[in-house]
C-alpha cells in the first residue's frame, strides 16, 4: 500500500457494549411491504428495513422533493406565500380538470398565490399545482427538475432521480424507500412552519372542497404528513410522519398490492415501532468512546467523544449483542484541534444496523518534535510495508 492510498485506509476499533444485551428475542415483525424503511426521528435509530435502497416508480412521492425545493425557496426568500403563478394550458390539460388525476381545480390562465398551490400540494397532491409552481419558478417542468435533483443530492438522496415535479409516469422517476424517509425526516424538522399544510383536514379551490387525500391523516394515529403514491409497477407505496406520546417515526413502504394493505400494513408497522422498542443510551454527550493515534503530533493519541447522547432503540425483549466500531482515517495528523470532527461510530444489534454518529477530538494534539515525526514516519511506513 502507497503512502498517498494512507488517508483513505480506515481504522475499525470495536467498542464492548455487552452489558446491554438482554433475552430472549421475540419473534422478527414482517410487512407484506416489499420495499419498506422505518427509523425513529429523534435518534435516527433504524427499526426496520427491507430492500431499502431499492428504486421503484416515484409517482406521487416525487412531491415531496416538490414541496422540498418549494420550501427552500420561500425560507430563502427568492418567492413569497403571496407570489401568484399563471395557470399555463399544459399545466391544466396535465394535471388540472381534463387530465382525470388528482387536482386542485385551478382555472386555465388565471392567477394562483403560492400559498394556495402549496396547500393543493400538501392537502391533495394536486399536480396542477406542482405544474404551476414549477413553471412559475424555473420556466418549465424541466428546469424544475434540474432543480429537485440538485438539492436530492445536497441532502444525500444518492438513489433517487427525478424527471418532473409530479411524479406521473417517466423512466425518470425513481426513488428510493430510505431517500425518502430522508426527505421526509428533512421537511418535517427543517421547515415547521410549512410542513404544517400536510395536517390540513380539507382545502377548497374554485369552489371545489376536497378532503385531505392522505388517509393516515385521519386515522387518528398521529400521521402529520406526508404523502401516498401509486405506479402500475411499483404498487402502492406511502411516505409517512408519525407522533405519539413524544416520539415520532419515519416511514417510507412500496410494494403494497392495494389501498387497504397499505393502510393496514401502515398502521401495523407504526403501532410495532410505537410500542416494541425501548431507548437506550450508550454514551453520554462529551464521554470518551475510544483514543485515535495521531502522526507527527507531541503526542501520539487524542481521545475521541460524541458531541450527542448515543441513543439507540432496541426490541422490548432484545436478545441479540449490541456491537460498535469507531472508524477513522489512520493516523490523524498532527495539529489537532479540540472539537474537530474525525471519524464515526457505528452500531449494531446483532447484524442489524442501528446507526452512526460523528466523533469528535476532546483535546489538542500539537506538532511533535523532529525526532518525533521522524519516528511516526518511520512506524507508519513500517506498517504499511508489512
Amino acid at each position: 500500500m502507497s503512502l498517498r492510498s494512507l488517508a483513505a485506509f480506515l481504522v475499525c476499533l470495536l467498542v464492548p457494549l455487552c452489558a446491554l444485551a438482554q433475552a430472549p428475542a421475540s419473534s422478527a415483525f414482517d410487512t407484506k411491504a416489499k420495499q419498506a424503511f422505518l427509523i425513529d426521528g429523534s435518534t435516527g435509530t433504524i427499526l426496520f428495513s427491507r430492500r431499502e435502497d431499492e428504486t421503484v416508480a416515484a409517482a406521487s412521492l416525487a412531491k415531496a422533493m416538490t414541496l422540498a425545493v418549494v420550501f427552500k425557496a420561500l425560507r430563502a426568500g427568492e418567492i413569497g406565500l403571496d407570489t401568484t403563478y399563471p395557470v399555463s394550458e399544459h399545466a391544466w390539460r396535465t394535471g388540472g380538470a381534463p387530465s382525470g388525476t388528482a387536482t386542485m381545480f385551478a382555472a386555465l390562465k388565471s392567477q394562483v398565490r403560492v400559498e394556495d398551490l402549496v396547500r393543493g400540494v400538501a392537502v391533495q397532491a394536486a399536480n396542477d399545482a406542482c405544474i404551476i409552481l414549477a413553471e412559475g419558478m424555473t420556466g418549465s417542468e424541466g428546469a424544475f427538475a434540474t432543480r429537485m435533483n440538485e438539492n436530492a443530492r445536497a441532502l444525500g438522496l444518492t438513489s433517487s432521480h427525478f424527471a418532473n415535479a409530479t411524479g406521473l409516469p417517466d423512466p425518470g422517476n425513481r426513488v428510493s424507500m430510505r431517500d425518502m424517509v430522508t426527505l421526509a425526516r428533512h421537511l418535517q424538522q427543517s421547515y415547521p412552519e410549512f410542513y404544517r399544510y400536510y395536517v390540513e383536514p380539507e382545502f377548497e379551490w374554485n369552489r371545489i372542497k376536497q378532503r385531505n387525500r392522505n388517509p393516515l391523516v385521519s386515522m387518528k394515529i398521529g400521521a402529520d404528513g406526508l404523502v401516498m403514491g401509486f405506479a402500475e409497477d411499483a404498487g402502492y407505496g406511502l411516505v409517512a410522519s408519525v407522533e405519539r406520546d413524544g416520539r415520532r417515526l419515519f416511514l417510507a413502504m412500496s410494494g403494497l398490492s392495494s389501498d387497504k394493505e397499505r393502510l393496514d400494513e401502515a398502521r401495523r408497522i407504526i403501532d410495532w415501532g410505537m410500542t416494541a422498542f425501548v431507548t437506550k443510551t450508550l454514551f453520554k454527550a462529551g464521554e470518551t468512546v475510544a483514543e485515535a493515534s495521531v502522526y507527527g503530533g507531541n503526542s501520539g493519541r487524542v481521545t475521541l467523544v460524541t458531541p450527542q447522547n448515543v441513543d439507540v432503540l432496541l426490541p422490548v425483549d432484545n436478545a441479540e449483542r449490541l456491537s460498535a466500531r469507531v472508524v477513522y482515517s489512520w493516523p490523524l495528523r498532527a495539529p489537532v484541534a479540540p472539537g474537530q470532527q474525525v471519524g464515526v461510530l457505528r452500531v449494531w444489534n446483532g447484524d442489524r444496523f442501528l446507526r452512526e454518529v460523528p466523533l469528535e477530538t476532546a483535546g489538542a494534539v500539537e506538532v511533535g518534535t523532529l525526532t518525533r515525526r521522524a519516528r511516526d514516519a518511520l512506524q507508519e511506513l513500517l506498517f504499511f510495508w508489512l
